[in-house]
C-alpha cells in the first residue's frame, strides 16, 4: 500500500514537472515570437525612415547635379600625350591592366629622375667655377643618356646640402608613383566615360555619390532602328564589331537586333531629333441658327499647328529604349571581370536617344563601329589615327579631321552626318545610401545651346 502511494506521488511529480515543462516552452516561444514582431516592426520602421531619408537626399541631389551640369556647361578635354590611353581598357584582362599601369608608373619615374639628373648637373655646372669642395671633375656620366652616376655622386656631396637634398629626391621618385594609385585617364581627366571626378556629399543621414557620363562616347542604340536600305549593312556591320570585340556572341547579337526592329513598330525613327511642326484639321461646334433645320447644317473646321520640340520627341525614346520591349541583358554579359572594373558591351551603348558619337571622347571598339559607314578597312585606320592625334589636340571639328586623313576624305564622309566633335547628351546617375535603405536615379539631359534640357527621369 505504501509502496503504492509512493508511485502515485511519484508518477504526480512527473506529471507537474511535464506541464511546467510545456507551459515554459509555450511562453519561450510567445516570448521570441512576441520579441521577432516586434524586431520586425522597428526594422520596418527604421527602414521606412532610412527611404524616406535616401529619397529626400536623392531628390536634393538631382537639383543639385543638374545645377552643376549647368554650371560646367561644356567640360573641358585635356591632354595625355605620355598617358596609356582609355581606348583598349575593354579588352585586357585583369593581369594586363595591372601590368599597363606598373609600365606607366615606371615610365613615369624614370621621366622624373632625368629631370632630376638635369637639375644636378645643372647644380654641378654652375658651382664649377667657385670653390665648392666638390671635385666637379671627378663625377662621371652614364652611357649615351649623359645622365651622372648617383653612386658617385653620394660619396662627393658628404658636406655639401643642397646635392644632399637632390640626390634625396631623386632617389625617392620611384616611390611617388604607386600603381595602386593610379588610374588611366579619360578624355576630360577622370576614368572613363566621366567628365568630373565622381562627387560625394552627405546630405543629412545619407550618403550621396554623383557621376556624370558622356553618353555622346557611346554607340547609340538607337541607330538600329534607322529604316534606311542605303546604311542598313553598315550599321549591322558596325553593331556587330562593336559586340563582337566585347565577346558577345551571334545569338544574342540577333535578338538585340530583332528586338530593335520591334521597336519601330511602336514608333518609327529616322535617325535625328528637331523640332517638327504637325498641322491638323479641328472640328468646330457651331450652334444651330433658329429656323434651319438640321440636314442644312455643315460642318466647320479650322486648321490647329502643334510644335512638338525635339526634347519630347527624346523622352518618348528614352521611355521605349527602357521598357520590356528591349531586353538589354545579353549586352551586360561581362567581358572581363576584376576588382574594380567589369567590361561589358552595356557600358559601351547607350541606351538613350542619343544619335551622334563624339570622335574625342569614344573608345577604340566605339570609333570602329562608328566608321563602318566607311568601310571595315577605313574603320580601323581612321580609328587608330584619331586615337592618336587626339591624346594631344582634340578636333575642332569634323572637317579637321577630313583635312588631316585626306586619304580616308570618302570613308569620313559617309559617317559625317553620325559624328561630332562636342559632346551635347549626358546622363546624371545618384546613387544614395541611408542606414539599410538604397536608392538611385539617373537624368538624361541635354545641352541645347548652352541651356541643359532634362530627358528624361528613371529611379527606384
Amino acid at each position: 500500500m505504501r509502496a503504492a502511494v509512493q508511485k502515485t506521488r511519484a508518477n504526480n511529480k512527473g506529471i507537474a514537472l511535464m506541464v511546467v515543462l510545456v507551459l515554459l516552452v509555450v511562453l519561450c516561444s510567445l516570448a521570441y515570437t512576441l520579441s521577432m514582431r516586434v524586431s520586425s516592426y522597428r526594422n520596418r520602421s527604421g527602414y521606412m525612415v532610412d527611404y524616406q531619408s535616401a529619397q529626400y537626399a536623392r531628390d536634393s541631389a538631382v537639383k543639385y547635379a543638374l545645377t552643376m551640369l549647368q554650371d560646367i556647361n561644356e567640360p573641358n578635354l585635356i591632354s595625355r600625350p605620355n598617358e596609356p590611353d582609355f581606348s583598349d581598357l575593354f579588352f585586357m584582362t585583369e593581369e594586363e591592366y595591372r601590368q599597363t599601369l606598373v609600365d606607366w608608373a615606371q615610365s613615369m619615374s624614370d621621366e622624373q629622375a632625368r629631370a632630376y639628373q638635369k637639375k644636378i648637373k645643372e647644380y654641378l655646372t654652375a658651382i664649377k667655377d667657385t670653390d665648392s669642395i666638390l671635385d666637379f671633375n671627378s663625377f662621371t656620366a652614364a652611357d649615351g643618356n649623359n645622365l651622372f652616376d648617383f653612386n658617385d655622386l653620394s660619396s662627393l656631396a658628404e658636406d655639401d646640402e643642397n646635392l644632399q637634398r637632390l640626390l634625396r629626391d631623386s632617389g625617392s621618385v620611384s616611390d611617388i608613383n604607386d600603381p595602386n594609385n593610379l588610374q588611366i585617364p579619360g578624355p576630360y581627366g577622370p576614368q572613363w566615360p566621366l567628365i568630373t571626378e565622381p562627387l560625394n556629399l552627405v546630405i543629412g543621414d545619407a550618403t550621396v555619390n554623383i557621376e556624370i557620363h558622356d553618353e555622346n562616347a557611346k554607340y547609340p542604340i538607337s541607330w538600329l532602328m534607322i529604316e534606311d536600305e542605303d546604311v542598313a549593312r553598315e550599321i549591322q556591320a558596325g553593331f556587330e564589331t562593336l559586340c563582337e570585340m566585347m565577346s558577345i556572341d551571334t545569338k544574342a547579337i540577333e535578338q538585340v537586333m530583332e528586338q530593335t526592329a520591334g521597336l519601330n513598330e511602336v514608333k518609327s525613327y529616322t535617325g535625328e531629333f528637331k523640332d517638327v511642326t504637325v498641322v491638323r484639321r479641328e472640328r468646330v461646334e457651331t450652334t444651330r441658327a433658329a429656323g434651319r433645320t438640321h440636314a442644312s447644317r455643315r460642318p466647320s473646321y479650322r486648321t490647329v499647328s502643334t510644335k512638338i520640340p525635339a526634347s519630347s520627341q527624346m523622352t518618348d525614346f528614352a521611355r521605349l529604349f527602357h521598357s520590356p520591349l528591349l531586353n538589354a541583358e545579353p549586352l551586360a554579359k561581362p567581358a572581363v571581370v576584376a576588382d574594380d572594373r567589369i567590361e561589358s558591351a552595356l557600358k559601351y551603348i547607350s541606351l538613350w536617344p542619343t544619335n551622334t558619337v563624339n570622335i574625342n571622347t569614344a573608345p577604340r571598339n566605339v570609333l570602329r563601329a562608328v566608321f563602318s559607314f566607311g568601310g571595315a578597312s577605313a574603320s580601323v585606320n581612321v580609328s587608330d589615327a584619331i586615337i592618336e592625334r587626339r591624346r594631344i589636340k582634340p578636333f575642332e571639328d569634323p572637317n579637321e579631321l577630313r583635312r588631316e586623313l585626306f586619304r580616308y576624305a570618302d570613308s569620313i564622309e559617309k559617317s559625317r552626318q553620325y559624328i561630332v566633335t562636342k559632346s551635347d547628351f549626358y546622363t546624371i546617375r545618384i546613387t544614395v545610401n541611408s542606414g539599410l535603405a538604397r536608392t538611385s536615379a539617373i537624368i538624361a539631359v541635354r545641352n541645347n545651346n548652352g541651356k541643359v534640357e532634362k530627358i528624361a527621369v528613371l529611379s527606384d
